[in-house]
């Protein structure tokens, strides 16, 4: 996984690397971009077979189009890390030790299939909460909040604002909400962000690990054995799992029939 892993080097995130003033001119997106891919992985360097790096999304320029591919890996790598220690926790059986929400998924239930058992209702909450806290990470209301501005237009990727332009107050923030990384050197920050988009591109290659182990048994073969099989559909995550289900296309003919 680590050989794989250290090939996926093309997209580097949020803060960039600690440079001093005299340096010389400010470096493009993409050259700064080939530079951080080698702090990534000095062995691989940069890699992009695809050309992405290359392209214009938009007709928006291609510091742009860096920008948001930068911003999109962060967040994906983000959510694998957190997706990655919530499969290792319910394949492990943890759970809460007092009653609630939770309670509907069955003890023993493989990770995936706690998703399939929870009400309907309960997993629009959990994609709007989703959306909510997209808009905010978009929106130019935040981001002049702090000082800053959207990624796309010389913020930084990856940032995700305060909520000080909120009309409703909110004691903590959701990135670092205890402030430890408040009092850390820029040089400092800057290899926490090497560690974190490596952490980021393992935990992608090792949740989907999970997933193509668990509906192709072999199919990883360092995890034969290892983890439990999915009689279910990654790909119709709003399936009906009940009697009383709904998926989406269900509750769009109703809305239509109105």
């Amino acid at each position: 996984m680590l050989s794989i892993a250290s090939q996926v080097t093309a997209f580097a995130p949020a803060m960039q690397p600690v440079r001093l003033a005299s340096a010389g001119p400010v470096m493009s997106a993409k050259a700064d971009l080939e530079e951080f891919a080698k702090e990534l992985n000095p062995v691989i360097g940069y890699w992009d077979p695809l050309g992405l790096a290359d392209l214009d999304f938009w007709g928006q320029g291609n510091d742009a189009t860096i920008a948001f591919l930068r911003h999109a890996e962060i967040k994906h790598g983000r959510v694998a890390m957190a997706g990655f220690v919530g499969y290792l926790a319910h394949a492990n059986g943890f759970r809460f030790p007092f009653p609630g929400p939770q309670s509907v998924v069955e003890a023993g239930s493989d990770p995936a299939a706690c998703w399939d058992q929870i009400p309907f209702a309960a997993k629009l909450q959990i994609v709007a909460t989703v959306g909510v806290l997209e808009h905010i990470s978009e929106d130019k209301a935040f981001l002049s909040a702090d000082g800053t501005t959207h990624y796309m237009r010389g913020g930084k990727p990856g940032y995700f604002p305060s909520f000080k332009a909120n009309v409703h107050p909110v004691p903590l923030t959701l990135w670092d909400p205890f402030g430890f990384t408040k009092g850390l050197s820029e040089e400092a920050k800057s290899k926490k962000l090497v560690t974190e988009v490596n952490n980021g591109r393992l935990a992608m290659l090792g949740l989907m690990g999970f997933l193509a182990e668990s509906k192709t048994p072999g199919s990883v073969p360092a995890l034969t054995g290892l983890i439990k099989a999915y009689d279910g559909d990654y790909m119709q995550p709003f399936a009906p799992t009940g009697p009383d289900a709904y998926d989406l296309w269900t509750v769009g003919n109703i809305w239509s029939g109105l």
